[in-house]
């Protein structure tokens, strides 16, 4: 309300401002709590234990300690793993390397095996051992008969029991002779000296008579040689004097069979096989008539 005041005045209300509503104002203020315009700040969250960096944000006596822990694991993880690699390069070393006594062993047993070698070589042990196993292997290879002599066929059925019935590697060679014809007696002292060379060949001999041939085979186509393999004739040779003369050794018949071949060559066959010649050239050349 105005007072008498105002209206002697004459002052407007409105421009008036009373200090006792002002100082209630203050007093209200102060009766509530003072708010802090400064932004809210973010939490800082410190770094765990399996976080640190090697630094430390603690400096104090904690902080301190910590730092020396781990320091000294790091320090005994790599002295853990210097040994290990000094561990592995001994062992490989010891793998590849060994001792002077070590080495002379190994080179005493060697002379050792050198001096038994030359002894068995000087003995002629050694290459008599491989000549057998080399024999041996070409047999079970080849897996074929032994004969090493002539066989004597007195009938036909014989004759052809020996031919058909043999085994279809084995080559048959048979010799039809008359013991009064020029060229048969050779022929004969011939085929046995074969038989003991070529052993896995079947050499055979029967008389034109038990064989059921003609007079005039008899008179004029002895001596013969057939050859056999499998049942099957190979090869037919009658009047063997006419390409050997009357006078022959067991060389020539050899030779005109190798070549017509009809025996296996000589030189196809390993020299540690064959072995030394049988006899000399004096006695491979005696006539056999």
């Amino acid at each position: 309300m105005a007072t008498l005041d105002d209206k002697l005045l004459g002052e407007k209300l409105h421009y008036y401002c009373s200090s006792s509503e002002d100082e209630g104002n203050d007093s209200d203020n102060e009766d509530e709590p003072r708010q802090s315009s400064a932004p809210p700040q973010a939490l800082v969250q410190t770094p765990g234990p399996s976080d640190w960096d090697g630094g430390s944000s603690n400096t104090g006596p904690k902080g301190v300690l910590k730092d020396w822990r781990r320091f000294k694991q790091l320090e005994t993880e790599k002295r853990e793993e210097a040994e290990l690699e000094k561990m592995a390069l001994a062992q490989k070393l010891a793998l590849t390397c060994r001792s002077t006594n070590d080495d002379e062993k190994a080179a005493q047993k060697d002379g050792d095996i050198d001096k038994e070698l030359e002894e068995l070589l000087d003995d002629g042990f050694l290459e008599a051992y491989m000549q057998k196993r080399m024999q041996e292997m070409m047999e079970s290879t080849q897996n074929v008969k032994r004969f090493g002599s002539v066989l004597d066929l007195f009938t036909g059925e014989s004759f052809l029991d020996n031919v058909d019935q043999e085994d279809k590697r084995v080559t048959v060679i048979v010799m039809i002779y008359e013991p009064n014809v020029e060229g048969c007696s050779a022929m004969s002292g011939s085929i046995e000296c074969l038989a003991t060379e070529y052993v896995n060949v079947k050499f055979c001999k029967i008389l034109s008579t038990a064989a059921g041939l003609s007079k005039h085979f008899k008179a004029s186509g002895v001596p013969a040689l057939l050859i056999y393999r499998a049942g099957q004739l190979m090869g037919s040779f009658v009047r063997m004097t006419d390409q050997l003369g009357d006078d022959f050794f067991a060389n020539d018949v050899e030779s005109f069979l190798i070549e017509h071949g009809m025996l296996p060559n000589k030189e196809d066959v390993p020299s540690i096989i064959r072995g030394p010649a049988i006899g000399n050239d004096d006695d491979s050349d005696v006539s056999l008539e």
